[in-house]
């Protein structure tokens, strides 16, 4: 079972560049915690794994653990209609298998 959370607002462009510093905060310092570190002679885990990222979705924040490398897509659309005039979106995924 999938679980969805979303979220759709408006946002000024100073509020939108905030909300993505911080995600991108998020995806540098993650959450990693020191007793994950591994025990003498056993391998290093990969850099960012096993930390945590908290991203705030409306009013709920959702934890979720990327590895190191994730997978990026970005699209960008620009339509022109004489109905219904300009309309640009951007949309950004981000995938990984945890």
């Amino acid at each position: 079972m999938a679980q969805r959370t979303t979220a759709d607002e408006t946002l000024p462009r100073e509020e939108l560049s905030a909300y993505l510093r911080d995600l991108a905060a998020e995806f540098e310092q993650g959450g990693g915690s020191m007793e994950d570190e591994p025990e003498p002679g056993e391998d290093e885990p990969e850099p960012g794994a096993d930390e945590t990222v908290t991203v705030p979705v409306g009013n709920k924040n959702v934890s979720l653990h990327p590895p190191h490398h994730v997978d990026v897509s970005i699209e960008v659309v620009e339509r022109s209609s004489m109905l219904r005039g300009n309309r640009e979106t951007v949309d950004i995924e981000l995938s990984w298998k945890p």
